[in-house]
Formats: C-alpha cells, structure tokens, sequence
C-alpha cells in the first residue's frame, strides 16, 4: 500500500513495485484517513507511509493503521528535514520498522535511481522477514567470551535498531561511566543527528553525532553521522576518525569498518554488539573483533525486527552468545565488571 499526498510519486513507486516480479501494489491513497478506511480490507504486507499530508498525516495515521492490520510492516518516507527526522524516530516508536528520505522536489523522484534502489530493497527485505522469518542455524561454532574486560563497545544496527538501541542502552547505562559506545546505525543525515538527540533524552545515556578527530570519552554515545563512515583512529588517547569513502555493503556508515578499527586499535578488550537489521553489515567485522579475543554478542532471531546482521554473524562464527534484546544489557554490563557471564542463548 503507497501513502503519500504526491500523485506522482503514488504513481511512479507503483510503476517500480508492479515491474518486479515478486511484489504487488493493492492499494494507493492520498492521505492518512483514506488508508485507514480500507487497510483492513486490502491487508498489505507493507506500507509505503508518507508524512506530511492533508486530513490525516502519517503520524497520526500509523497507530490506526497498525490496529486495523496488526501486521502490517509500515515504512516511512519523508522529505530529509530534521523536523521530519524527528516525527520519523517518533514512529519508529509507534511501530513502524523503516524510514528513508525522499527526493526534496517532486521532479527528483524519476531522476534520482538511487531512492528506487533504496525503495525496493527495503520493501523487499521488510516483506520477505514478515513472511518467512529465517531459521537460527543450528550447529554453529561458539566464541570465547574476552578474559579481560572491554574498554569500548561498538554496536551496529539498522532495521529496528533505533527502539532496540533504546531499549539496549537504558539497561546499559548505569555500567557505562568507563567506557565508550559506537554506534554505526545505518539512517541518513539529520537523521543520525535526531537519533542522538533522543538517545541522550529517553535512555538516559550523554550520546552525540560524532565528530571527526575527537577523543573517546568514557560514558558517551557516539552515533556515526548518516553520510560517513566512522572509525576508531590510532593514538594516545584513541580518537574518532569520520570518512566519506564509497560505501560498504551498499552501507555509509559501515559496521564492519567500524568493527575491523575496533579490533586493530583494542584487540581483545573490544565488546561487539550486533542488533537487528537487513543485509550481512558488520559479520566480517565481527569475525576481526572474535579473531583478536574480544566479544561478540548478536541479537535473537525472536527479538529482532529482522535478523539478517545478527544471523549473518551468527554464520560467520564470530558471536559468543545469541540472546533476547533486554538479556543483551545484562550480559554487557558483566562483561564491563570482568565478570564471566552465563548462558549463550
């Protein structure tokens, strides 16, 4: 189902979606009330969910949207303003898995491949993990958890990530006081700025977008801006190092990068966290992390959103345990006490 007050765009995306093969538009409306009237009838597995829009919005529109067609996957698009930057992370919290920024004018949106890329992969991965969530594979190999305690944790996480971040950093908060958190959370600019903003005012942590060449503080959040990639830099005392090479894994920021500079720079005193997601990002920075001796722990298949990063891991061999969202803190903040957790699943 397409949302959006644009008929151009209404009528461009359902160009896109009904050329592939595996996808199918059931319904296009104007507005929020219009979608709302007739989900429940239509029942799609996705909606493409605009949210600036006469009579009712996207905001508005999304909790009724989600009673009326509890599964419903809802993906918002808006325009990249950090007003809308905000109101997308407050639906994220309401219940939507996705958000992206559409092209600023609406003659952008025929002549901008990249958002027709970006579109379809994410309708795409949403709709797949809804229908046929995959299998943890059984029989994988299991890492030692590091011997000595971590003196920086670094998290990647994409779809689903920033209410599991919250969630994930309000349990974690109180063991922090020493140590640094990365995060490479794959959002867009503005965006990843808004993401710390509400970081820092929901879970209770001191997080920032982070800036290229500044010191690692103990007890601070570094979000990776949405349009570079962030990377622990060599030096007494370690820094931030921010680059805007091409992308990794179709990703800007990349995890892995960001996982291969914590292993060179702290070895095995590096503590690994991957949460839900699309995509393989962060399993071959993961497998540097373990290599060195650190830990990694990946998020469950139950709890995740999508479990494509985390199961992508979890096959390379590089997790030390696989566990529920809110055990994840817990086993974290033993970890940072150099206690032995227990328990891997």
């Amino acid at each position: 189902m397409i949302v959006d007050d644009s008929g151009l765009l209404r009528r461009v995306v359902s160009r896109w979606i009904d050329a592939e093969s595996d996808l199918e538009v059931v319904a296009c409306h104007a507005n929020g009330k219009q979608a709302v009237d007739d989900v429940a009838q239509s029942q799609p597995d996705v909606i493409i969910l605009d949210i600036e829009m006469p009579v009712m919005d996207g905001l508005e529109a999304l909790p009724l949207l989600k009673r009326a067609c509890p599964n419903a996957q809802v993906l918002m698009v808006s325009t990249l303003t950090k007003r809308n930057a905000e109101i997308s992370l407050k639906a994220l919290e309401l219940g939507a898995v996705e958000c992206m920024p559409k092209p600023d004018r609406q003659s952008e949106i025929v002549g901008v491949p990249e958002f027709q890329r970006e579109l379809l992969w994410k309708v795409k991965g949403i709709a797949r993990w809804r229908a046929r969530p995959a299998a943890r594979p059984d029989g994988f190999a299991w890492r030692a958890y590091a011997t000595r305690p971590p003196r920086a944790v670094v998290i990647g996480s994409s779809t689903g990530g920033p209410e599991a971040l919250v969630r994930l950093l309000k349990g974690l908060a109180p063991s922090l006081s020493d140590v640094p958190v990365l995060i490479a959370q794959h959002m867009p600019p503005i965006f990843t700025a808004a993401l710390a903003e509400r970081l820092s005012r929901v879970a209770g942590v001191e997080a920032v977008e982070a800036q290229d060449g500044e010191t690692l503080v103990g007890g601070r959040v570094y979000v990776a801006p949405g349009d570079g990639h962030m990377t622990i830099g060599h030096g007494a005392p370690p820094h931030i190092a921010i680059g805007n090479g091409p992308a990794v894994n179709y990703c800007r920021p990349s995890v892995d990068l960001l996982f291969d500079s914590a292993a060179k720079v702290f070895g095995g005193r590096a503590l690994a966290i991957v949460l839900t997601g699309m995509g393989a990002d962060g399993a071959e920075g993961a497998s540097q992390i373990a290599d060195a001796g650190g830990s990694v722990i990946a998020q469950d298949l139950g709890t995740s959103v999508v479990w494509g990063m985390p199961g992508a891991a979890v096959r390379a061999g590089a997790c030390a345990s696989v566990l529920p969202l809110d055990a994840i803190a817990r086993t974290a903040a033993q970890l940072i006490a150099g206690k032995r957790p227990e328990g891997r699943a």
